[in-house]
């Protein structure tokens, strides 16, 4: 049997055709265009899941906000033209498709990629690095997702009471210390110039800012670790691909902060899957039932 999947960002939108085993036959990525608004995106989507071919069984669909899972709505997604709030995204595209049409927040549709086909233990979490920082929860086997699925915002732990604000509202939460505009305004600042990251990562006098970073991230999946005692932290996204440059401080820091018990037998890894996380979630997540 066959399912589609998408994956829905603020620039771009990534298409799959796949099996439940994780094959992917088909894909494909196109531009978002946001801010033409939903209709437009929506329309875009639907001509997409038609280019890839075959007759899906489903859809899965990840989305960069918080949705209502029961009606398919999307309730808010920041980064979208509109913030599309209360789009009956699920219910457009079955209209459009003639399929069941299943929809998940981005980073726990990675999260649930990550876990079906690519590392994977019964208790995981997933920190996904990027424009944000999102993530993921696995106990015992399961996607934790909680009201709407919204359960497993690890990027929106106060690191600093009095921090930056952040877009959720919040102050001196992970992801205002650790995302990729985090990092470019704190170079911006050092350097007194604007400056990316990219740009950054070949600039000696900048390691101290990713090293400052790294052990923030630290602390964050050491109180995780205490929390929940996961067997696995996985580290997926863009800014993954920095490897020791931002990951390095992570280790010693869990093993300095975690002093109840050992942290030795938490895997620490970097994504299997890469930037195919999010696909691979929602084709998952086309084939399954989480309710």
């Amino acid at each position: 049997m066959l399912y589609a999947a998408i994956d829905l960002g603020g620039t771009k939108i990534a298409g799959a055709l796949g099996t439940s085993d994780g094959d992917l036959l088909a894909e494909q990525t196109i531009p978002t265009e946001a801010a033409a608004g939903p209709d437009q995106v929506i329309g875009r989507i639907a001509a997409l899941v038609r280019s890839l071919g075959g007759a899906p069984a489903a859809l899965g669909i990840g989305v960069p906000g918080l949705v209502d899972r029961a009606t398919g709505q999307t309730l808010f997604l920041p980064n979208l033209a509109t913030q599309w709030r209360g789009v009956p995204l699920a219910a457009r595209l079955t209209a459009e498709l003639g399929i069941p049409v299943r929809i998940l927040n981005d980073a726990r549709a990675a999260t649930l990629g990550e876990f079906r086909f690519g590392h994977s233990a019964p208790n995981m979490l997933l920190y996904t690095l990027g424009t944000g920082v999102g993530g993921g929860v696995v106990v015992d086997g399961r996607l934790r997702l909680g009201p709407f699925g919204a359960a497993g915002e690890l990027g929106h732990q106060t690191m600093e009471p009095n921090g930056e604000l952040c877009n959720c509202g919040s102050r001196g939460c992970l992801e205002t210390l650790v995302s990729g505009p985090a990092l470019a305004r704190a170079g911006t600042a050092l350097l007194g110039q604007p400056v990316t990251v990219a740009e950054m990562a070949e600039l000696p006098e900048c390691r101290p800012l990713f090293t400052r970073a790294g052990e923030y991230l630290g602390i964050a999946v050491a109180n995780m670790i205490s929390a929940l005692h996961p067997d696995l932290v996985v580290f997926g996204g863009g800014l993954s691909t920095l490897g020791d440059l931002l990951l390095g401080p992570v280790p010693p820091t869990v093993a300095a902060r975690v002093r109840m018990f050992s942290p030795a037998a938490v895997r620490l890894e970097r994504s299997a899957l890469g930037e195919k996380a999010g696909v691979l979630g929602a084709l998952a997540l086309a084939s399954l039932d989480l309710t």
